[in-house]
């Protein structure tokens, strides 16, 4: 994959973003409708795995273009998609950064997102192991344990590497942990492998000679900014503002990519080689959402079908059109 920064001028150096994902199950409680008429302040998650999001919570963009109009802005950190989906769902958010295959599996489990801007391309899960533990391929997870986050992109990426060989998750021991505590329990010994996420993932590789023995870009679905439903239809302008100062801090971390590693350090505390790590595996190049990671979406949903984790009687194609929004794009699709 050529990261956006590959894709400008050769004084820029390859670099790219990160990470992660995930969605909850069932509904933690009806989101409660927005007025646009009460509307006093707009509420976004933040993300190391969406690093265009720190850059907006850093820049400012978005409280400069709400400020004349008396609209606030507040921010609440987003752990893994998950967590953002959990938000988005008990109102306590309006946008929230996911994996597109969590927010399909959000929405077929009742949580009423849409996904309408592409804020990464991402290789940001792969499964990982230690260099001593005799596991080489997915087919070796037979029987051993597995630190995941249930309903998170990396969980996802497991099932379909359990699939390709053979396997289900039943197969295999799951130990639900967040991100950060899986890659602790890898290192320590309690789990022979996890199913990781950066920039934890790049950190357990530099620092501690854990091996990502299983890889494949393009089972990793797009980092997707998602929004309730009831707050698109009802703000149909806050979000095209939203958008729009999403793509002025995606424009600044393109050309400037030393601020988007400063940005990433202080918020991870991880060293700036784990951030480069990471960073050359995300692609900003791609906002506009549409056919690409649509498709995308769709394959992981199958897969999540085949194993039973979305209902047989489930259109997965209607879903998957339910869930992305193409009226908020900032450009044409490509």
């Amino acid at each position: 994959m050529m990261s956006f920064l590959g894709r400008r001028a050769a004084s820029l150096s390859r670099r790219a973003l990160l990470g992660a994902a995930g969605c909850t199950l069932f509904l933690i409680g009806a989101p409660h409708r927005a007025d646009a008429a009460e509307v006093k302040e707009v509420r976004l998650d933040w993300a190391t795995y969406n690093p265009v999001s720190l850059v907006l919570k850093e820049k400012g963009f978005l409280e400069a273009a709400l400020r004349e109009r008396g609209i606030a802005v507040r921010w609440t950190q987003s752990l893994g998609s998950n967590k953002a989906l959990e938000y988005l769902n008990g109102g306590a958010i309006d946008f929230g950064s996911s994996a597109g295959a969590a927010a399909l599996l959000a929405r077929v489990n009742g949580n009423p997102v849409k996904a309408i801007y592409a804020y990464s391309q991402p290789e940001w899960t792969a499964l990982v192991t230690r260099k001593d533990s005799g596991i080489a391929k997915p087919a070796d997870l037979k029987g051993k344990r597995i630190a995941v986050t249930r309903g998170t992109d990396p969980h996802i990426f497991l099932i379909r590497a359990l699939q390709g060989a053979g396997l289900a998750e039943r197969d295999a021991k799951l130990v639900l942990l967040q991100h950060a505590d899986g890659r602790t329990a890898l290192e320590r010994g309690d789990v022979d492998a996890w199913a990781g996420l950066d920039p934890m993932m790049a950190a357990s590789e530099i620092e501690n000679g854990s091996v990502l023995f299983f890889r494949d870009p393009a089972a990793n679905t797009w980092g997707v900014l998602d929004v309730r439903e009831d707050f698109a239809k009802a703000n149909p302008d806050l979000v095209r503002t939203v958008i729009a100062a999403y793509e002025e801090a995606r424009t600044y971390a393109i050309a400037n990519p030393d601020a988007v590693t400063r940005a990433l350090v202080a918020a991870t505390k991880l060293p700036e080689p784990v951030i480069a790590r990471q960073l050359a595996r995300t692609d900003l190049t791609r906002p506009a959402i549409g056919r690409v990671q649509a498709e995308s979406i769709q394959a992981a949903g199958l897969a999540l079908q085949q194993a039973g984790v979305i209902p047989p009687e489930t259109n997965v194609a209607s879903a998957v059109d339910g869930l992305i929004d193409t009226r908020f794009n900032p450009g044409p699709e490509r």
